[in-house]
């Protein structure tokens, strides 16, 4: 079996693991304001936080095992690409703290935020859903692609 089938079909079942973790919490449903002192309730946010742990585990692995120590053994030219790769990463970090609003939340009541805390919860927000969006333009589009080569 080619690396990239596996590759493909690990990152389709990571995708879905998510979806299914987050529909999870969504359906049990978060603790109220009354609760949030009872950490037993918090299951359904530890378990998404956990999944978002691992997922990050997962990629960093990845990125150094495979790109560092076997691109860079087999072609050093990968670690150039490498580079252009964190620097395009980090433009697109800076373009969604520039384009985060950073304000308060219509309706919010709890403890104040500072302006920081509430750029960089806008920032992680937009780039969620963008990474979200991404990801699955990327399984569609992979799917597609791999259906009209055979």
């Amino acid at each position: 079996m080619k690396y990239e089938k596996i590759i493909k079909w690990v990152l389709a079942i990571l995708f879905f693991v998510g979806i299914a973790v987050s529909v999870y919490g969504f359906i049990v449903g978060w603790p109220t304001d009354e609760q949030k002192w009872d950490t037993s309730l918090h299951f359904p946010v530890d378990l998404i936080l956990f999944g978002a742990y691992t997922f990050v585990g997962i990629t960093i692995l990845a990125v150094v095992l495979g790109v560092f120590v076997i691109g860079g053994l087999n072609n050093p030219k990968t670690l150039l690409k490498l580079l252009v790769g964190v620097v395009a990463i980090a433009v697109i970090v800076g373009g969604a703290w520039m384009l985060a609003p950073g304000s308060l939340p219509i309706g919010y009541m709890g403890d104040p935020a500072t302006d920081f805390e509430l750029k960089l919860t806008d920032t992680m927000l937009s780039l969620t859903y963008l990474t979200l969006g991404a990801a699955f333009i990327s399984l569609i589009v992979g799917w597609v692609v791999g259906a009209t080569r055979k």
